[in-house]
């Protein structure tokens, strides 16, 4: 008997049809003899039609009193489908329970909006289980130390799936989604890709923090440093498919880096649409100017991606960074009205038309040359690169948004991505 933690998104729980068929494969895997923790996303579409309510009513600048709110309401998404998975087992003939984020408890730091797991307490779950009762967390949120509803961001479902998984050191997490498992890039942009049928945890890191949007990197992040098995997979096969072979569909995002990997010198091509890229322009040169900058930006909670700082000319730089486009606003305004009348620097411009592309391999550790083939591959197709990041497994740029998709297509038809592994 193992102890397995299933993951649905919005698309699996987006109808009373579908809930009743995420009831059916738990109670599938439950009668296998398995112990069940399901963790359930909001419907579909519920998160945003909930934000977009609030959006009309709230006020200009948003402060913190607004943020608790929008989690108050973003998290009633999920306690409702929580509850009708709960109810939609028990038509099945299962025991089953569901819990909010609050009542496990799931414990987070204060930060609404984007909280951060701090700890979890299975002991309620345990008890459950214990008693054969299939037991449902929401997914998405927790609580604070003040007993403040916090919710985890965008895709934060997949991080409580796994936190709930590291918690309770359970043999597998699966993440039921609308793709059937990790592909080269995204298909929608390149019609060749293929399916992973493994990839390491550290390319699925680079791949999840370079935009692939199969898995929120804080899930990611979670199963490297707590050893959790990761399997992601389609809710959309049969729900009464075989369970052993359900157990083996997906990819298995794994730990150990065998032969075989090391074959492929490039895994994936990921792409971000998300990102805005913010200089500096004229900063004096001097030590302490690159914290100047960005300590004011991380104090202001806004995460800055790439970074670069151009040589100096006549004792003056130019700095430049990336943001997530949904920053872009508040980071300038900051910048404006603070950072640069302290600095003395000329101004500050932004452009909101960008995208980061990224190629991802463990393989690249042992193979030289690559970055200057994929610099290679975008110059053939006319593309500038603005800005250039490299680490041992992935080398990123940051192009015109308007090239995204040639890039991802050149980029994936040089590295050989559209034929089949060996």
């Amino acid at each position: 008997m193992a102890l397995i933690v299933h993951k649905y998104g919005g698309t699996s729980m987006g109808s009373t049809e579908r809930i009743r068929n995420v009831a059916k494969r738990v109670a599938k895997w439950a009668r296998a003899g398995h112990q069940m923790v399901v963790v359930p996303s909001a419907m579909s579409g519920e998160t945003n039609r909930l934000l977009g309510l609030a959006k009309e009513l709230a006020p200009v600048k948003s402060n913190e009193a607004t943020n608790r709110e929008l989690d108050m309401l973003a998290a009633t998404g999920e306690q409702a489908s929580s509850a009708l998975l709960a109810i939609a087992l028990q038509a099945e003939g299962m025991q089953s329970v569901s819990y909010a984020g609050w009542q496990v408890p799931i414990k987070t730091n204060s930060a609404y909006t984007k909280a951060r797991i701090e700890s979890i307490d299975d002991q309620r779950v345990r008890a459950d289980l214990a008693q054969g009762k299939v037991v449902i967390v929401t997914g998405f949120q927790g609580i604070d130390e003040q007993g403040h509803i916090t919710t985890l961001g965008r895709g934060g479902s997949d991080t409580s799936a796994v936190a709930v998984a590291a918690a309770m050191k359970a043999d597998e997490c699966l993440i039921y989604t609308d793709v059937d498992g990790v592909y080269t890039t995204d298909p929608r942009v390149v019609p060749e890709a293929r399916r992973l049928h493994t990839v390491s945890f550290e390319e699925m890191l680079e791949m999840a923090s370079m935009g692939s949007k199969v898995l929120q990197i804080r899930s990611v992040e979670f199963a490297g440093k707590y050893k959790v098995p990761l399997r992601v997979l389609s809710s959309f096969t049969p729900w009464d498919i075989d369970i052993n072979e359900e157990a083996k569909s997906g990819t298995l995002i794994t730990f150990e880096e065998d032969e075989k990997m090391e074959q492929a010198i490039v895994s994936g091509i990921a792409f971000n649409r998300d990102e805005a890229k913010i200089s500096v322009v004229g900063v004096p040169d001097k030590p302490g100017i690159a914290y100047q900058i960005l300590g004011a930006v991380a104090e202001a909670n806004i995460e800055v991606d790439m970074i670069i700082q151009n040589i100096s000319k006549d004792g003056k730089t130019d700095f430049s960074f990336t943001v997530n486009r949904n920053e872009f606003a508040r980071a300038m305004d900051l910048l404006k009205d603070k950072v640069v009348p302290a600095l003395g620097a000329t101004e500050v411009v932004g452009d909101t038309k960008i995208c980061k592309v990224s190629i991802v391999g463990i393989g690249m550790r042992s193979h030289v040359g690559i970055a200057s083939k994929m610099f290679r591959a975008l110059s053939e197709e006319g593309i500038n690169i603005q800005m250039i990041s490299t680490s041992e497994i992935k080398t990123s740029v940051v192009i015109d948004e308007k090239y995204m998709e040639l890039a991802v297509r050149a980029l994936h038809k040089a590295f050989d991505l559209d034929q089949p592994a060996a």
